[in-house]
């Protein structure tokens, strides 16, 4: 039974992610500052083909600097049993957002079986290009280009805590920008319908959205990727889902608990 591959951990690690191209108005960043703490984290077990593949640990930390506001965002995923032993992954990623949730810089570090790869996307919205710049630490090989973006673009983290504050009902859409450094397209988001889903954190009534970002979008992988947030004013991310092709199957990420500080 084969491991996931690189770009699905690449993928999985890149889908907390999509958001509207344009900045967020006022009630949007009014409703922002009252869904997030100063610091919170979140922890999700990591499931595929029924069984435990991983930990995610997802951390979001206001700027100490007044004169430049905005957030940090620290993930780290890491495969635990038998996918560990069959394929092992121990990846960081680390986002500077300003404000509106605009990504600034996001970091890369991803150790998954042989391959080691450090990856670092810096989003000028002066000129409106993003710097990408991805060294493979094994082959000794270097992959750097440009693209294109919108003023304000937003990594997948800061696109889905944006997500959070957008009022979208079952039956609507949006049209989203979302660049991961290597590219940048227009995606839609849409939600579907509203259910009650049991995870380790509990039971939660949520809606359920669907992102567009692979079939060829941004990833050329045949995919679906879901999201549901509880249908309450936390809008709390309690599970996150990748339908693969058979061969490989369905990645889950189940909320496990939250902390705040």
């Amino acid at each position: 039974m084969p491991g996931p591959r690189f770009d699905t951990w690449h993928a999985l690690l890149a889908i907390l992610l999509s958001a509207p191209a344009q900045s967020p108005q006022a009630a949007a960043q009014a409703q922002m500052a009252a869904l997030l703490a100063p610091k919170v984290t979140y922890y999700y077990d990591v499931e595929w083909r029924l069984v435990e593949a991983g930990k995610v640990k997802l951390t979001w930390i206001a700027s100490s600097q007044a004169s430049n506001p905005g957030w940090q965002v620290n993930l780290h995923l890491e495969s635990t049993g038998l996918v560990s032993k069959l394929y092992r992954v121990n990846d960081n990623y680390t986002a500077d957002l300003n404000s509106e949730l605009c990504a600034q810089d996001t970091h890369t570090q991803a150790l998954e079986a042989s391959r080691q790869r450090e990856t670092v996307v810096h989003f000028d919205p002066a000129t409106r290009k993003a710097s990408y710049l991805e060294r493979d630490l094994v082959k000794h090989t270097v992959v750097s280009l440009e693209t294109d973006i919108p003023s304000c673009v937003h990594d997948v983290i800061g696109g889905l805590f944006l997500l959070r504050t957008m009022a979208l009902e079952p039956g609507k859409s949006a049209e989203v920008q979302v660049s991961d450094g290597k590219k940048s397209v227009s995606a839609k988001v849409e939600a579907q319908q509203r259910e009650q889903i049991k995870v380790p954190a509990g039971t939660f009534k949520t809606i359920r959205y669907e992102a567009f970002l692979f079939n060829g979008v941004l990833y050329r992988r045949p995919a679906h990727l879901y999201l549901w947030l509880s249908d309450d004013a936390r809008k709390l991310p309690v599970r996150i889902q990748v339908r693969l092709h058979f061969t490989i199957g369905t990645i889950t990420l189940q909320l496990e608990k939250e902390e705040k500080t």
